[in-house]
């Protein structure tokens, strides 16, 4: 079991990329346009750069949704390698059939 601290900075981080996602968006947009003048652009990237750095995307962590395990996710299952073993030697996991010799 991960870490509950971990578990929650990553849960504020995933709350925040939200919620700023559409401004996010709307100044890369404003940054990348090549209509707008080189001041106007240089602007937006102030903008963007103003926002919150947990506000990114990229910052947040994959981590399994039983565990809070961040390493070997599973992103179709949102779970670890761990937890799916586990999972799918229970009969759990629909589709998937533990092989043992």
């Amino acid at each position: 079991m991960a870490k509950k601290s971990a578990i929650e900075k990553n849960n504020r981080r995933k709350a925040l990329a939200a919620r700023y996602a559409a401004k996010r968006a709307q100044l890369k947009a404003a940054a990348m346009d090549e209509n707008l003048s080189l001041e106007e652009r240089f602007k937006a990237r102030l903008k963007l750069a103003e926002l919150p750095r947990n506000s990114a995307p990229n910052r947040v962590r994959n981590r399994c949704e039983i565990t809070g395990r961040p390493r070997a996710f599973y992103r179709k299952l949102k779970m670890s390698r761990i937890a799916l073993r586990e999972y799918g030697s229970r009969g759990q996991v629909p589709g998937l059939v533990k092989s043992s010799w």
